[in-house]
């Protein structure tokens, strides 16, 4: 259904006063937010009639809709300017810890070493390189991060997006691929914020840029010899839907289309195999994935399909070999084959290759791990009763490495085998993991059928780390890791989400007691662990010839870390680790797992990070969530979260279903017809913190973007009394009215996500009773005192609310927050509203700009907090 939206002229208000004090409740006389016209325009779905009367606002582009994101955009600056001096004492503690000039560690590619620069007042980084100094030349060449960017003996800059970006408030660089010999180099620029980008071929011998112009695409690769370019075309709805080859110097009007995907649903990709063999174009849904490829020998050819697709089933593929491990010293040619075909939470199998030829067979060849199919919704397809079991329960596969046997929440992830070493990437407990073996051992457990004896890579702790050294603690207080394993055994739950203790029986659980600890903190009787939280990846290995393999890692307290090891012989080198300048100390914070459990009985884990010496007792809290697409929050670390830190400031991060952290089972549980589990996780969390007595909820403020942008609608809606203030960037706040239209960019992909209302009424009803656009208070039911909660039930406060969004956003279209925003403050709640003119999803660009936004929006929380120095 579609109808004609009738425009009409927008009328506002606004009372202009001074500000001269940092506290905004201190004017003489109150700010009025802009008064958007309401026109009605119904809505009828499934016998459902719905009256939106902001529906007027979806073209952006009227003269009408302009002036009002002006008038928006005024009274925010308005309503803001109070705050400009802790704005600019934030932005200044921001700006005086990061070591602003500064470079990344050289990586080999081919004959180069590649790295990063970034200067002081700089918005912008620059991508250099120098020569090898010989094949066998695998030591990062020692540069100064203080001289001049050229300066270095046979430094070149091939890159410099301060200059590209000349004359553009705002600038993405969409991609940068070089030839094997490092001549070509193709780079892709997006300046509008539409996530459109413009390619150009440079040649980086004279400087000279090729006529070839490819624009407006999805993304693009080129050959290793610098001769095609295959590039991905995108239709109106913003989705990537298919690949065409371009002969680099012939006219783009010649292009050939050698794929397209016709259903909606799917969105392709393309690129180049990781041992340059193959051209690959990838194609998937939400739920489904197809791999096709072409021989680098033969560019011209005809792409094929490695595995047909199945519904459901998702696949990717790679490729590699034992070298010189077959019977006469041949080469054994493997496929890496990633799927859910058989264990929902995905499995590795590697197909030796000399046995057919493509096509192969999902669930053909050696399997090396599997994952947990407990609480997923295909899990009895694998192993009978596992979807009724617990997601966290033990378990336990003989296929599997040992280092995994009893993981928690197991989900596979990949496994990347190079020329010396393999590596095992994989989740359990809700945390990443990197295991990681030489290539003789993988090729001796592969060729005798045996599990992969896999060592867990584990990053070297601080000296005198507070993690390490269990002397420091109070021998008469209470252990933070007091209690059992929160998956050890049903009834271990500890607390219920009001705060209760359990009912169990369970003695260790019910003797914790609230006491204070060496560090400062207050245990809370929920069951967790004192550890370290690190995220943890083997990333920045793009020579399959490397000796030795980097990783990254990093916490809520710790910088990033970049370490090489040797994986014959363990031995782990630092090879950078951020900097953080001023009197920073990683052992001056602390960061805690804990465990909640969920109003329907499921066990939810939520990280929490504060400054040592401050008591963690009815704190002001920052909690803020995702939860969809399967994308996991996982720890890291924030210079300018220190700022909230040191100010007292307890963080959480609730690690809610819709997720990924405790595998596929995780995010099945939130997605679809699921979805009120994210918004209800995310509630119980806070309670359970606030009861706990750990923070208050007159000073809890909530944060998310995007799908964490609905969360947050959807939470304010259900528990307003539980927060102070919400702050949602770039929010998908209607979204049953977008995923309504299938004309809308992402609109069809994303009914793998959130279902399909438009065809089925029970999607419809279930989408509507959370959706935040629809179930925002409404100036018809705002109550004296307070405003109509959902269901028409009046809560006696209603948080206050800041916005974020971009015109340019062609993820969450910035109809919806307008929308939303313009319905709340008719109903009177405190909302004010950010809008970037020219920017898109991911907001502006540019590191002090950014800098710039996050002190913006950390002033406003610390605000509604109390916090005002």
């Amino acid at each position: 259904m579609r109808e004609t939206i009738q425009l009409a002229c927008v009328r506002w208000s606004l009372q202009w006063s001074l500000m001269t004090d940092e506290s905004m409740s201190e004017q003489s006389a109150p700010l009025q937010p802009p008064t958007a016209q309401r026109i009605p325009f119904q809505r009828t779905f499934h016998g459902d009639t719905f009256t939106d009367p902001y529906a007027w606002m979806r073209d952006k582009d009227s003269p009408q809709v302009r002036d009002y994101v002006a008038a928006q955009n005024r009274y925010c600056d308005a309503r803001m300017a109070g705050l400009a001096g802790l704005r600019a004492t934030l932005f200044d503690e921001l700006k005086s810890r990061i070591q602003q000039t500064d470079m990344s560690v050289p990586t080999r590619i081919n004959d180069y070493w590649y790295f990063s620069r970034t200067l002081t007042g700089q918005q912008y980084g620059l991508q250099c390189r120098m020569p090898v100094r010989s094949a066998d030349d695998w030591e990062p060449p020692s540069v100064d991060a203080t001289s001049q960017p050229g300066s270095m003996p046979g430094e070149e800059i091939i890159f410099d997006a301060n200059r590209e970006a000349e004359g553009h408030d705002f600038f993405r660089l969409g991609g940068l691929d070089l030839s094997r010999d490092g001549r070509w180099m193709l780079y892709g620029v997006d300046t509008r914020g539409d996530e459109r980008y413009d390619f150009r071929i440079r040649d980086l011998s004279s400087g000279v840029e090729l006529p070839d112009a490819l624009d407006g695409i999805g993304g693009a690769s080129l050959t290793p010899d610098g001769q095609w370019v295959f590039y991905v075309m995108v239709d109106d709805a913003w989705r990537p839907y298919a690949v065409r080859r371009h002969h680099v110097g012939t006219p783009v009007a010649e292009d050939v289309e050698v794929y397209r995907e016709s259903d909606e649903r799917f969105w392709v990709g393309v690129g180049m195999s990781f041992d340059e063999r193959h051209v690959v174009i990838g194609t998937g849904s939400k739920t489904t994935t197809e791999v096709w490829m072409l021989p680098m020998d033969n560019p011209e050819g005809e792409f094929s399909v490695f595995i047909p697709r199945q519904t459901d089933i998702e696949y990717d593929v790679s490729f590699a070999c034992f070298e010189g491990a077959g019977e006469h010293g041949e080469d054994v040619p493997l496929a890496i084959v990633y799927h859910n075909a058989m264990n929902p939470n995905f499995e590795i199998d590697v197909i030796d290759m000399r046995s057919h030829k493509p096509p192969y067979q999902l669930g053909e060849g050696t399997r090396v791990a599997v994952g947990s199919p407990y609480g997923c919704e295909q899990g009895d397809r694998f192993e009978s009763g596992a979807r009724a079991r617990r997601i966290g329960e033990a378990y336990v596969n003989p296929v599997n490495p040992a280092i995994v046997q009893g993981a928690h929440g197991l989900a596979i992830e990949g496994l990347a085998i190079y020329r010396h070493f393999v590596a095992l990437s994989y989740r359990t407990d809700g945390l990443p993991r990197v295991a990681v073996m030489t290539k003789e051992q993988a090729a001796a457990d592969f060729l005798a059928g045996r599990p992969w004896a896999f060592r867990e890579l584990v990053p070297p702790a601080l000296d005198d780390d507070w993690d390490v050294e269990p002397s420091l603690d109070d021998d008469d207080a209470v252990d933070d890791a007091a209690g059992p394993h929160p998956h050890a055994a049903v009834g271990g739950d500890g607390i219920s989400a009001d705060g209760d203790a359990g009912d169990a029986g369970d003695a260790d659980v019910q003797s914790l007691r609230m006491v204070n600890t060496w560090d400062g903190a207050a245990d809370d009787l929920l069951p967790g662990e004192t550890r370290r939280l690190y995220s943890i990846g083997s990333g920045g290995n793009p020579s399959y010839e490397a000796p030795r393999m980097r990783y990254s890692f990093s916490s809520y307290t710790r910088p990033g870390e970049l370490h090489d090891i040797n994986p014959c012989t363990g031995e782990d080198r630092l090879l950078k680790r951020a900097a953080v300048l001023g009197d920073f100390d990683p052992r001056n914070y602390m960061e805690r797992r804990v465990w909640i459990t969920a109003r329907d009985g499921e066990q939810i884990p939520v990280s929490l990070a504060w400054r040592r010496d401050m008591p963690v007792s009815h704190s002001a809290m920052f909690i803020t969530g995702y939860g969809a697409y399967e994308i996991s929050s996982d720890p890291g670390f924030s210079v300018a979260r220190l700022s909230l830190l040191d100010r007292g400031v307890l963080y959480a991060v609730p690690h809610i279903r819709g997720g990924g952290e405790m595998g596929r089972a995780w995010y099945e549980q939130g997605r679809r017809l699921n979805k009120r589990h994210s918004f209800e996780d995310f509630v119980d969390a806070t309670v359970a913190l606030q009861e706990a007595g750990l923070a208050d909820r007159r000073r809890t403020v909530a944060n998310g973007g995007s799908a964490g942008g609905l969360l947050m609608g959807a939470v304010a809606n259900m528990a307003p009394d539980r927060f102070a203030g919400i702050e949602a960037d770039v929010p998908f706040v209607d979204a049953l009215t977008s995923i309504l239209d299938p004309s809308l960019p992402l609109t069809v992909t994303e009914w793998d996500e959130w279902g399909d209302p438009l065809h089925d009424a029970d999607v419809y009803r279930y989408m509507k009773s959370y959706t935040p656009y629809e179930n925002a208070p409404d100036a018809g039911n705002a109550g004296v005192g307070g405003v109509s909660g959902v269901g028409g039930a009046v809560a006696p406060v209603f948080p206050k609310i800041f916005v974020t969004t971009s015109m340019n956003d062609t993820r969450v279209l910035v109809v919806e927050p307008l929308k939303w925003v313009a319905r709340l403050q008719a109903a009177g709640v405190d909302a004010i509203v950010k809008i970037e003119v020219e920017a898109g999803h991911g907001g502006t660009t540019g590191r002090y700009k950014q800098w710039e936004e996050v002190s913006y929006e950390n002033a406003w929380c610390l605000s509604v907090m109390g916090v005002h120095y």
